[in-house]
């Protein structure tokens, strides 16, 4: 998976490049296999991730119907949490990448397509 077809924004601030996972084969693939991942994932109508399969952890914000963050977790290997009844939109990136950007529960997250 390749990145560069949005941008995740934030206070006015760009956070990241991301890949919006738009199709049924793309959300169901997520991040698995990727060992050091250098952008973020948008998987809209989504509630629920998982980390099997994965190589590395993630850093994983729930997104509610205005965009805002109403959860974020770390996600080590080959976990299985439970999922966020609220959330509609899940943005996973690389273990570190949220206290990097500054983001938390309560900021708004816009995906801007490129």
């Amino acid at each position: 998976m390749t990145s560069g077809d949005a941008w995740l924004v934030a206070g006015g601030r760009v956070l990241a490049s991301a890949t919006v996972a738009e199709s049924r084969g793309a959300r169901r693939r997520g991040m698995t296999g990727e060992r050091d991942p250098q952008f973020a994932l948008v998987l809209p109508r989504c509630s629920w991730v998982h980390s099997v399969g994965m190589r590395c952890a993630l850093d994983v914000a729930y997104l509610d119907h205005a965009s805002r963050v109403v959860k974020v977790q770390r996600l080590a290997p080959m976990r299985l949490p439970m999922p966020v009844r609220e959330a509609r939109t899940v943005v996973e990136a690389k273990a570190g990448s949220f206290e990097r950007w500054g983001l938390k529960v309560g900021d708004v997250v816009e995906v801007r397509r490129t």
